[in-house]
């Protein structure tokens, strides 16, 4: 079975309080974007995990690939597979990348082996893999809050949309990233904030990450206004970084150095 698992970019994103747990509760809208690697599953007699592309940090066993096979395996009489993914996805980038990897393992794995997971309970073991592993369990856009793992369904429809990716070579923590959040309500709730006309985005529509990462990293905000300078319709750091986006109502090509890796296409 092979299957593309796709990345995704935050339409707004906004820290609302630290949890007991260390965790922080969030609001945003994940939003599919058709940039994928692409993960082949196969019935084998011992299980291996093999990659190309972009390369992956860390072994096997660390990868979400492998422990999405760990987690059914736990609970299922399930036999050996052989995995191999083409690594397209940047890591580090904001986009999910991984999330998504693990999250299709899960549903190939489902489908290999006729396990007939409802979507419920694929969530549930995706929320086990990573906070934004649940939103890959579907496929289209969604309000994400919680942790990222308690998803409602949403109309936005972006069909028609341009979008343009950019991914310059430098690396975010995540817990740097949080290290610079403080904590608030928002005056409008993401559900409110995308039911407004797409055009006041950029005045109602932010990444709270913004506030902290783009001064230590300079060249994120250089490519944010760049794609305004193209005539974007919202653009914005994508979670935690380190990807800026911008949405754009016709085709364009924006011209980047080679230091900054690109995608751009049709949402």
């Amino acid at each position: 079975m092979v299957a593309f698992p796709p990345c995704k970019i935050n339409l707004g994103l906004r820290i609302t309080a630290k949890r007991a747990d260390g965790y922080h509760n969030l609001e945003t809208c994940f939003y599919p974007v058709p940039w994928t690697d692409v993960l082949e599953v196969v019935h084998a007699s011992s299980l291996s995990f093999a990659y190309s592309g972009h390369v992956i940090p860390g072994d096997s066993s660390s990868n979400l690939i492998e422990k999405a096979y760990r987690l059914l395996q736990r609970d299922f009489n399930i036999g050996a597979v052989s995995a191999h993914l083409h690594k397209v996805i940047p890591m580090g980038a904001g986009l999910g990348g991984g999330s998504s990897d693990g999250a299709w393992m899960l549903r190939l794995l489902d489908k290999l082996f006729e396990l007939h997971l409802d979507r419920d309970k694929l969530i549930e073991y995706a929320a086990m893999l990573g906070s934004d592993c649940p939103f890959f369990i579907g496929d289209g856009p969604m309000i994400g809050k919680g942790r990222g793992e308690i998803l409602t369904i949403t109309k936005l429809n972006l069909a028609g949309t341009y979008a343009v990716l950019l991914k310059p070579e430098i690396h975010i923590s995540t817990a740097m990233a949080f290290a610079g959040i403080t904590p608030r309500i928002p005056p409008l709730t993401i559900d409110q904030v995308v039911s407004e006309n797409s055009s006041s985005w950029k005045s109602v529509m932010r990444n709270d990450f913004e506030d902290s990462i783009f001064p230590a990293f300079p060249v994120l905000p250089e490519l944010k206004e760049m794609l305004y300078a193209a005539g974007a319709y919202y653009a914005s750091l994508s979670g935690t970084g380190s990807t800026v986006y911008g949405l754009f109502r016709e085709e364009v090509d924006v011209q980047v150095g080679s230091p900054v890796i690109k995608w751009s296409g049709w949402l």
